[in-house]
């Protein structure tokens, strides 16, 4: 009787605790579940192993790869740690309009976040920096206040189409041969744009001249005049070519130009001394080499189209693209011939992608 009573007790505690080891069950396997999503591998940049700066911009996304990439900026004699994402929305901020269509913006953050990862990956131009802030060597970039500045009471709104446009494309690179490319962009092109060793002496298989949709309609300023008087002509060549030559026949002076097919200048003789058509560009700050002149009686005109070295993808062309119902994907596809759009992982460590 003992016995039965004995056994009886244990069957009733044994039923009272049955839940609480059900419930440790499911709770269990629940956990089990998240950690094998959440340690899958995922095609993005890794984490960063500096702590992740917070955003000054409050549409800033909680998480994601652009927020947890750091990027050393620098900019005049300092150089700033940045997330990629607050520094991609100073440069499409700095380098393209905000009245943009959205989808030429994605494709201007893409461009800008994969010119990056080349430079982080490829050896930076500067000893201390992976990037800085001036157009004529990386990109250009304006900070949150240098953009509230120039937006005023329109900042808001600005802000949130750029931020939507870097959020949107988060971690998205442009690859070759499964690597970043060299993802050169300017301003507009006279209806090509150029291959890359006309201007950088070096081909690039997915950077070559590609017809852009881009005109005098749709481009301020796409064509400008430079008017330069025979003295000021003289003085600026001499001072970097002190061998050029420059008789009484003004019509000489300019001479023995070979253009690409893109219809830009590869190189010309300038007082006798043969130059190429970037460096004909800086000497007299040219928007572009897209060039051709005519001598007048005391000048020298230069007559430009478009702006920029003409490589990879041309911003104008990009809207125009995008007005016309190509997604970004389309427009960085087109101008940048045989790539792919991916999402990458950086490990800081040792600089690859996976």
């Amino acid at each position: 009787m003992k016995i039965i009573i004995a056994f009886s007790v244990l069957m009733v505690i044994f039923i009272m605790l049955l839940p609480v080891f059900v419930v440790k069950g499911v709770h269990a396997e629940h956990d089990i579940s998240i950690q094998a999503v959440e340690t899958e591998p995922v095609l993005s940049p890794e984490v960063s192993s500096e702590p992740a700066a917070v955003s000054p911009n409050p549409a800033a996304p909680s998480r994601g790869v652009d927020t947890t990439t750091m990027v050393k900026l620098k900019t005049g004699d300092s150089v700033v740690t940045l997330t990629m994402y607050d520094y991609l929305v100073g440069v499409v901020a700095a380098e393209m309009p905000a009245s943009f269509y959205e989808e030429a913006l994605k494709a201007q953050a893409v461009a800008a976040r994969t010119y990056t990862y080349y430079k982080m990956l490829n050896g930076s131009n500067h000893s201390d920096a992976d990037v800085c802030d001036n157009c004529n060597c990386c990109k250009a970039y304006f900070s949150y206040e240098a953009l509230r500045e120039k937006w005023g009471e329109k900042y808001d709104y600005y802000i949130g189409i750029i931020s939507k446009a870097v959020a949107d494309t988060d971690g998205l690179c442009v690859t070759y041969e499964d690597e970043p490319i060299l993802a050169a962009f300017h301003s507009s092109s006279p209806g090509y744009t150029e291959n890359s060793e006309s201007v950088w002496h070096s081909p690039l298989p997915y950077l070559v001249s590609v017809e852009s949709p881009e005109n005098g309609n749709t481009v301020p300023n796409f064509y400008t005049e430079v008017i330069v008087s025979f003295e000021e002509f003289k003085s600026t060549v001499k001072k970097s070519y002190p061998l050029a030559v420059f008789d009484t026949d003004q019509e000489g002076w300019i001479s023995d130009a070979e253009y690409s097919d893109s219809g830009r200048i590869i190189k010309v003789r300038v007082g006798g001394v043969e130059m190429t058509g970037t460096e004909l560009r800086g000497l007299f700050e040219l928007r572009s080499t897209a060039v051709r002149w005519s001598v007048g009686n005391e000048y020298i005109c230069f007559e430009v189209t478009g702006y920029g070295h003409g490589v990879g993808m041309s911003q104008y062309g990009a809207n125009e693209f995008a007005k016309n119902g190509a997604d970004f994907f389309d427009i960085l596809s087109y101008y940048y011939r045989g790539t792919s759009v991916k999402s990458y992982l950086m490990l800081d460590s040792d600089k690859k992608l996976l």
